[in-house]
């Protein structure tokens, strides 16, 4: 019965290209523009690299939300604030990160500050981003895409 509960758990943990976002983010992100990197590693099954959807408001702030996949993605995007003056664009806010601790099933949370900042136009968002204790301040490109990767309707090939 042990093993049968460690098949299932591993199961359910692990992400494929057959899996996908809640329809809620889907939906939440489908008025964004969406810059990505996302890439799905196929001997490895895995899909690595970041979704960055911005909200842009009315006057010079933006919400935004930052998908981190290091091979399970963050199902839900991490809520970012920030200001627009052009094309640059500053982004800050908190990963709260709910883990659990193998084997002893230990239950952690992880607080991590994330910074972006960068230039942002139709086509691309160039600039850096650092994630405390994660990732140091690096610089990152993605390109503009229609959605954030786990609404993909297709497997990649």
């Amino acid at each position: 019965m042990k093993l049968l509960t460690a098949v299932l758990v591993l199961l359910t943990a692990s992400y494929g290209p057959g899996q996908s976002a809640s329809s809620d983010d889907c939906t939440r992100t489908a008025h964004m523009q969406v810059y990505s990197n996302a890439t799905f590693i196929e001997e490895a099954g895995d899909v690595v690299g970041y979704d960055l959807a911005l909200n842009p408001g009315r006057d010079s702030t933006t919400d935004a939300l930052l998908y981190v996949y290091e091979g399970a993605p963050n199902m839900d995007g991490i809520r970012l604030t920030g200001r627009v003056t052009g094309k640059r664009l500053v982004l800050e806010g908190k990963w709260i990160e709910n883990l659990v601790e193998y084997p002893s099933k230990k239950e952690l949370v992880q607080t991590h500050f994330v910074r972006i900042a960068g230039t942002v136009d139709s086509a691309a968002f160039r600039g850096t981003m650092s994630i405390e204790g994660l990732v140091t301040p690096a610089a990152i490109r993605l390109k503009h895409v229609d959605h954030i990767w786990l609404c993909r309707q297709k497997p990649p090939r």
